[in-house]
């Protein structure tokens, strides 16, 4: 892959004739049955004997299984999407073994995703038509946007989703336009009030696309709980239901893409909060509420958009007291209820509308940690003394707080320098002293 070229992904809806959707079905029936049989056999080896079995060992077992009678259907269908499930199992394990996921799991007839990935080998790709292995027609592909120029696509994967919808995703290489560079910058104060409020003032609208159309989800799952187990309708039912969802994270997301994309065109530089999603989805009585505003989502895109159109992104630590710093003096109050939305800094008077200020110094932190390049997190040590440092320092003067000097005394202890600590981190605390406010920082030096 040349120099500034990137891997991506063009997704594109497909109508496959009868007999298509039939060797395709076929195809994800195969792939899951030896993704299921390679895990049972890499399962049982680590019980029966501690032995280890990687990718090679399955491949040559799934040549057994094809030679025997009882799964002499898997000759039926491409070899390749077969190869690549046994490919993505090693990966699986590879991730559970690095701690970065669970252990892989078997896959389900009705409840696991259909889908089957073709490498090069396995497909035809001419004057912009695409023929699958085994099949003799190309695929009827509503293109409804356009590949890059001399696009040669690597791998392609087909799926049919809960709704009875058929996709298929191009992999091929781009080298995306960088944008001119800007001196903008944004900071973004995520909430379910306003999806997005920045620090320019501008409130984004939440479209709450779960909460227009729960009337209808809430009626076709009380039809489909009143079908009987197994029956037709039943499955009729469910597909209305997968329907009603498909509709609301299609305008979700075609919303979070455009929203996105425009932050990241306007601003050189945008910086959002490190938000614990997974915690904050436990509180019952906002759970909804915070999958319908789908905030992962939008920092994932936020992320490779801005990797791909030569933007930095800033995402500031979760513990920074955004909401209760006065984005005026620097002074931060106690514990603000998330009913409060405007409030008064009892230091030099101003008044804060909550999520604006939020983001203000959000942006703030964002902007002192991209010229000292370090990270954010307002943490005490654990010696409980206070550090001076360089980034430390311009975060507080992009508050706008007084820094005091090094070796000055600041609430009785000394700001000093650490050079012991291997992993110190770095934020602005601001407190009260005698009256005067000051700054005391915490360093992260590695």
């Amino acid at each position: 892959m040349g120099e500034g070229r990137i891997k991506r992904a063009f997704k594109y809806r497909f109508y496959p004739t009868s007999d298509q959707a039939e060797q395709l079905e076929q195809t994800f029936g195969c792939v899951r049955k030896v993704y299921n049989m390679a895990l049972e056999a890499r399962s049982r080896a680590w019980t029966d004997e501690r032995r280890r079995i990687r990718y090679p060992e399955t491949s040559a077992m799934l040549t057994e299984w094809k030679k025997s009678g009882e799964f002499s259907y898997l000759c039926e269908v491409s070899s390749v999407p077969l190869q690549q499930a046994l490919r993505h199992l090693q990966s699986a394990f590879d991730g559970f073994f690095a701690k970065r996921s669970g252990r892989p799991r078997f896959k389900s007839r009705k409840r696991s995703r259909k889908s089957a990935e073709y490498t090069r080998s396995a497909f035809g790709w001419r004057d912009g038509e695409l023929t699958l292995a085994k099949m003799r027609a190309p695929l009827d592909i509503r293109w409804s946007r356009a590949l890059p120029l001399d696009a040669q696509p690597t791998t392609v994967t087909v799926s049919r989703d809960a709704a009875g919808r058929w996709f298929v995703c191009v992999l091929v290489e781009d080298q995306p336009s960088r944008n001119p560079i800007t001196d903008e910058a944004v900071g973004i104060d995520l909430g379910l009030h306003s999806l997005a409020t920045l620090s320019t003032g501008e409130k984004v609208t939440h479209p709450r696309f779960g909460r227009r159309d729960s009337g209808r989800l809430a009626r076709a799952q009380r039809e489909l709980a009143r079908k009987e187990n197994g029956s037709r309708n039943q499955a009729k039912a469910r597909r209305k239901v997968a329907v009603i969802h498909a509709r609301i994270a299609d305008r979700r997301r075609d919303f979070l893409h455009k929203l996105s994309t425009r932050l990241v065109q306007e601003n050189q530089l945008v910086v959002i909060e490190d938000l614990p999603v997974r915690n904050l989805m436990r509180n019952r009585a906002l759970a909804r509420s915070i999958a319908d505003a789908s905030w992962a989502d939008l920092r994932g895109m936020l992320e490779y958009k801005c990797a791909w159109y030569g933007r930095e992104l800033v995402v500031v630590d979760r513990f920074l007291p955004s909401s209760r710093t006065c984005s005026a003096c620097g002074l931060v109050r106690g514990a603000v209820a998330l009913g409060v939305r405007e409030w008064t800094c009892d230091g030099c008077g101003s008044r804060h509308e909550r999520d604006h200020n939020a983001a203000q110094n959000i942006l703030a932190a964002g902007q002192a940690v991209s010229a000292c390049g370090a990270g954010v997190r307002p943490q005490r040590n654990p010696s409980g003394r206070a550090f001076g440092d360089e980034a430390g320092k311009a975060i507080a003067r992009a508050v706008g707080v007084p820094v005091p000097r090094d070796g000055e005394m600041s609430n009785g202890k000394l700001l000093e320098r650490d050079g012991l600590l291997d992993r110190v981190v770095l934020g602005a605390e601001q407190f009260a002293d005698d009256g005067r406010v000051a700054v005391r920082t915490h360093a992260e030096v590695r």
